[in-house]
């Protein structure tokens, strides 16, 4: 009778108790989110900055090159390349649900599998292309840097497109730097063709993406 008794009593806690043991809980979470940002942030600019990334990812297992990296600064929706705010680390770790470097390191196989799902891979890669503008007022990147995140981010996905692509960047001359209506137009590009039944001249291939997504401007 008492053990029933017992979990009857626990069983009908007032709503008050359980928002307040919740509230309490999202509390401590928050906290260790907080001691972990200042783990790693420079105490002088409140920011984590590249070094304190470089700690980051070598805690993490994964090197500062890694898509992973790339996909954390998304989920943070951070802004400027290689730093982190307090409030972009807090957005990020809430929403993955990791207040400890374990649980962040657990969490980012199921990062990678939300970033590449249908409904968030566009977004990504517009992204990408975004927080690696660097300069105020900047809205292209150059050739080289665009050929290594090309790589990074649909590599995997689209390795005989990004191949081709990549070769046909590095022999043009017309081209200097890549803007965001040509990134975008990659992407598609990589979308909608299949690969290898496209048989089409590289130069041809390239040429036309190029010439097409500038005259769309």
């Amino acid at each position: 009778m008492g053990r029933s008794s017992s979990r009857k009593g626990q069983a009908n806690l007032p709503e008050s108790t359980n928002s307040s043991a919740s509230g309490i809980v999202a509390t401590k979470e928050t906290e260790r989110i907080d001691s972990l940002f200042n783990s790693y942030a420079n105490s002088s600019s409140g920011m984590i900055e590249p070094e304190g990334i470089e700690s980051l990812c070598s805690d993490l297992g994964v090197d500062h090159t890694d898509v992973r990296i790339l996909m954390l600064a998304w989920k943070m929706r951070a802004e400027k390349q290689a730093y982190f705010t307090w409030e972009e680390w807090r957005r990020g770790l809430k929403a993955l649900r990791a207040d400890t470097i374990t649980k962040l390191k657990k969490a980012l196989p199921g990062l990678e599998k939300e970033v590449k799902s249908p409904s968030n891979f566009a977004d990504f890669y517009s992204y990408a292309f975004r927080y690696c503008l660097t300069e105020e007022k900047q809205k292209s990147i150059d050739i080289e840097s665009i050929c290594q995140l090309l790589d990074l981010v649909l590599g995997t996905q689209f390795r005989a497109q990004v191949d081709y692509f990549i070769d046909y960047l590095r022999v043009q001359s017309d081209y200097k730097v890549i803007n965001m209506d040509q990134w975008m137009g990659f992407y598609r590009f990589c979308d909608e063709i299949s690969f290898p039944d496209f048989k089409v001249n590289l130069e041809f291939v390239g040429g036309l993406f190029l010439f097409e997504t500038v005259s769309d401007n």
